[in-house]
């Protein structure tokens, strides 16, 4: 289905904020990227079944997300196994944002921004949206 183009006074993401790759609780990803790669977990945070590690990577991060317990992270893995997850867009205002998205017709999971991980306020969009990839919007508090 083709869709109307985006006017030309959106703003465009910051950044890539991160990529996220979902793991399975016996796999520890974030590991072998200090052993292979040198890169360090900088930050480390629990969520409804998961851990969330980021590890900091040029201007942005790789973010691990391990299934601990039931949630939908659990759901993911036990669907897909160790996967990428999402990629996530560093937007200004993510309020606005949402507005323009919901006035195109967008199907969001998030209707209104919620608190992240590191002090931010995320949204996702639904992966039917990006042909099966989920996205996540971040605003981060400057």
């Amino acid at each position: 289905m083709a869709r109307e183009p985006i006017p030309s006074a959106w703003p465009p993401p910051l950044r890539i904020h991160h990529v996220a790759f979902a793991h399975t609780p016996t796999s520890a990803p974030h590991d072998r990227f200090a052993e292979l790669l040198g890169v360090l977990v900088c930050h480390e945070e629990g969520g409804p079944g998961f851990t969330e590690r980021m590890l900091p990577v040029g201007d942005g991060f790789v973010q691990t997300l391990e299934a601990t317990g039931p949630g939908v992270v659990g759901k993911f893995v036990d669907k897909r196994g160790s996967a990428l997850h999402h990629i996530a867009f560093e937007v200004e205002d993510i309020g606005e944002y949402l507005r323009r998205l919901r006035s195109l017709g967008v199907q969001l999971i998030d209707e209104q921004p919620r608190p992240g991980g590191m002090g931010t306020m995320i949204a996702f969009v639904h992966p039917r949206e990006f042909d099966g990839l989920l996205v996540e919007l971040v605003e981060t508090r400057r």
